[in-house]
């Protein structure tokens, strides 16, 4: 990207109104504002995306090219050049940057590692930094002891001059990778979001299309000595045969609810012969319904009852949420194309089970591992003859297996993925947000018919890999949704992955913060990275703060979380200062000596 100053820039970037050079010049030369300068990068980006499709793929053709020495060497030589480009974007962020450095880091794993933990240290920076530009946090200030004062947070100028009044046109993107104020769907709820440290239980109490019935729920103990089989035999052989019953209740109460109809599934014969490819229609010529009521819901429903196959996808949101949030579901059919308000109707989508469910309805899908457990967790929803068109890539050994891929090899369409960092949960959807989510849906159906050919082809002319494809998605189908339970030992994974030798007063600190944290993104409803990031973490258990001032000095720009509880915060780094000091040990050594203290739940 090239960014030059008010006098060598094009029009298109740096031309402020008058002809002159305002505030944000000084922060960002050659552009206009903030919002000129992200559409710029947000498009050189893609572009070196699409460019990076034409590269030789890893295998055979690789091989073939790499054999030439000029190849290598330019290879070699744009190799290191990124390499030091992204060391000296780690090195800005504060990041372990020795990623070009042979000497110290020899294997892959560990240079992806390095890559993982900056890319969570920036994408977190940037969330926490967007929710202050908008002013999510605007008037939230730490408590802190009287003689303390608050950090100032430095605001540039290009944030400063943007009011309420300001107005932003049509093609400006900044405000779709992050709302502004959004009222929390959560708060509209019918049923409260249960981020309780329990066991996920199948919310589904009416089973359409079932071969086995739901389990009883738990019978009290008056019920069950009206049990024929309890009557005239020794309370004790009674007790027992109530706890067998109770421990199998329990069980079903947890199993998979479609798990028996999925065992028992197998394709129709209709769908396992040679499929003839139906094209799809013009996106401008499609019917399209955007679904927000009851009413309109049910209308979907009866629709899809008389579809052989329809499309699926969902756009979801993790940042402001601890177990997530589904925000729209698209549904394509051979003719009309549906996005359904799934903030608003959350606690109705169980009734799309009827199609859902049924085995003689396909449902595709691209890549469905997390749609099908987001299903689960937030609709009580559940996938019978589902058809997943990753998988079929996979299978053709199509090199790549993305859905963008899979677009341009069939469709010829270039994927647009200008808001694939949005914020679903703004509400009215912008027209262009739509229209994103709408192609997700409207060409698979097409996709499918031709992954289905291909695969028909393969198969000489037998349905033996159409049939693989069916028990993979089949398989992906029985997943089940598991809520993040905390333990213990829940800190020891991350600890082992931030590969730090922590002695006992930083790892007791590590432990009680880790803990500190989780209750309290599930008490506010909150990501752990939204409440306080991995890297924060880290850093205020190593460094120990004496006063709260030093744990707020830890964190840049400092959570709102951390603001309001930083007395409680500062309390357990005390503790951890209290422990004896030993040498350095590593976090399954402390364990094995139980030498830490529990946290209180």
């Amino acid at each position: 990207m090239e960014a030059r100053g008010c006098g060598g820039a094009s029009k298109e970037h740096t031309e402020p109104p008058g002809g002159q050079c305002d505030s944000a010049g000084t922060v960002l030369p050659g552009f206009r504002d903030a919002d000129s300068f992200v559409k710029h990068a947000l498009g050189t980006v893609v572009a070196a995306t699409k460019a990076s499709s034409g590269l030789p793929q890893p295998g055979d053709e690789y091989d073939f090219y790499r054999s030439f020495p000029g190849f290598r060497a330019f290879c070699e030589t744009q190799g290191d050049m990124l390499l030091h480009c992204m060391s000296k974007i780690m090195q800005y962020h504060g990041c372990r940057s020795h990623i070009k450095d042979r000497n110290k880091v020899t294997e892959l794993e560990d240079k992806f590692d390095l890559l993982v933990d900056s890319n969570d240290v920036i994408l977190e920076r940037v969330g926490i930094l967007l929710d202050e530009v908008a002013g999510v946090n605007k008037n939230q200030q730490p408590i802190l002891p009287a003689g303390l004062q608050v950090p100032k947070t430095i605001i540039s100028s290009w944030n400063r001059k943007r009011g309420e009044s300001h107005k932003r046109t049509k093609s400006e993107t900044f405000r779709l990778l992050h709302a502004k104020n959004i009222t929390r769907p959560q708060l509209k709820f019918r049923e409260k979001v249960d981020n309780s440290n329990t066991p996920f239980v199948p919310k589904l109490f009416v089973k359409p299309n079932a071969l086995k019935p739901l389990p009883e729920g738990k019978t009290t103990r008056r019920e069950r000595k009206d049990r024929p089989e309890d009557l005239d035999v020794p309370p004790a052989l009674a007790d027992l045969l109530h706890q067998q019953r109770t421990r199998q209740t329990e069980q079903d109460m947890f199993a998979h609810p479609y798990q028996h109809e999925l065992e028992h599934f197998t394709p129709l014969e209709a769908i396992l012969e040679k499929p003839q490819p139906q094209l799809y229609r013009p996106v401008e010529e499609t019917p399209f319904h955007f679904v927000s009521t009851l009413d309109e819901l049910v209308e979907l429903n009866e629709k899809l009852i008389n579809c052989k196959e329809f499309a699926v996808d969902l756009e979801h949101h993790s940042y402001r949420s601890f177990l997530g949030l589904t925000c729209l579901m698209q549904i394509s059919t051979r003719t009309e194309d549906f996005i359904i308000d799934t903030l608003e109707l959350r606690s109705d989508l169980y009734i799309l089970n009827e199609t859902f469910t049924d085995p003689g309805i396909v449902k595709v899908l691209h890549g469905a591992d997390s749609d099908v457990e987001w299903l689960q967790r937030d609709f009580g929803l559940y996938l019978v003859n589902m058809f997943d068109t990753h998988q079929a890539a996979r299978l053709l050994n199509l090199g790549r297996h993305s859905l963008e891929h899979l677009l341009k090899l069939y469709c010829n369409i270039a994927a647009n993925k200008q808001y694939q960092l949005a914020d679903w949960r703004i509400r009215p959807l912008p027209e262009e947000m739509i229209q994103y989510a709408r192609d997700d849906t409207h060409y698979l159906l097409y996709i499918y018919d031709k992954v289905r050919e291909e695969l028909w082809e393969r198969g000489n002319g037998q349905p033996t890999q159409l049939q693989v494809v069916w028990q993979r998605s089949r398989d992906i189908s029985l997943k089940k949704y598991t809520k993040p339970i905390f333990t213990e030992d829940s800190y020891l994974e991350l600890c082992r992955k931030q590969k730090k030798h922590l002695n006992t007063q930083q790892l007791t600190a590590f432990k009680l913060l880790f803990a500190w944290r989780d209750k309290m993104a599930r008490r506010e409803d909150e990501s752990t990275g939204y409440v306080l990031p991995n890297h924060m973490l880290l850093k205020i258990a190593e460094e120990l703060p004496k006063e709260p001032q030093g744990i707020i000095a830890c964190c840049n720009p400092v959570p709102p979380l951390v603001r309001q509880q930083i007395n409680e915060m500062h309390l357990f780094v005390q503790q951890a200062r209290d422990m004896p000091l030993l040498k350095s040990e590593t976090a399954a050594g402390v364990r094995k000596k139980g030498s830490l203290p529990n946290p209180e739940p």
